[in-house]
């Protein structure tokens, strides 16, 4: 009998996320981990294979051993009934206050130690990254928004609509943040 108490860690609903969209083996749960989750949230590989088995034994996911490369059985997975309704319940639930962990601010919080030339090269850094984001997500956004189901909301395609429209927003304001600060520094400069 499943229980839907079982998953109760984040990347176990992040996992039963991926396999809610499609059936895949804990080598292709690791890939698209990276990619899209990647863009919100990161596991390590190690992490996901004892979640898989966690969910397996849950009864929340369910796995056919299918031909492979490697020397151990292949196992695909896909989420059961109980695992749809678990993920259900979870994204509508209780929202939980988020850690905020972000190594960018925290080095900018610390920018002060730096002679100005430094800082600014910093700031271009992370502009190229968020740019590299920005055109990375507006590409992704191109390619599924004329899809059918794009814009009906049971549709996984509508989710990754929205959450790349979400991440081209959040870039969108780290690139004017990032030039707000270049002028902050050059502005700084010329009166120092």
């Amino acid at each position: 009998m499943a229980d839907p108490g079982a998953a109760t860690s984040n990347l176990a609903f992040a996992i039963l996320g991926l396999l809610a969209r499609r059936a895949s083996t804990g080598y292709e749960v690791a890939q698209r981990m990276r990619q899209p989750i990647g863009y919100f949230w990161t596991a390590r590989h190690s992490q996901i294979y004892p979640e898989l088995n966690r969910l397996d034994a849950a009864g929340l996911v369910e796995h056919e051993v299918i031909d492979g490369a490697g020397p151990r059985p292949t196992k695909r997975y896909r989420t059961t009934a109980a695992g749809q309704d678990a993920l259900a319940a979870w994204v509508v639930g209780d929202l939980e206050p988020q850690p905020v962990r972000d190594l960018e601010v925290l080095r900018l919080w610390s920018v002060w130690t730096v002679d100005p030339a430094a800082a600014d090269d910093l700031v271009g850094r992370l502009e190229a990254a968020h740019r590299g984001a920005l055109d990375r997500y507006l590409e992704e956004l191109a390619e599924i928004s004329d899809e059918p189901g794009a814009r009906d909301p049971s549709n996984p395609l509508f989710a990754s609509r929205i959450t790349l429209e979400g991440g081209i927003r959040s870039q969108r304001t780290a690139l004017e943040w990032c030039a707000w600060m270049r002028a902050e520094f050059a502005s700084a400069e010329r009166q120092g």
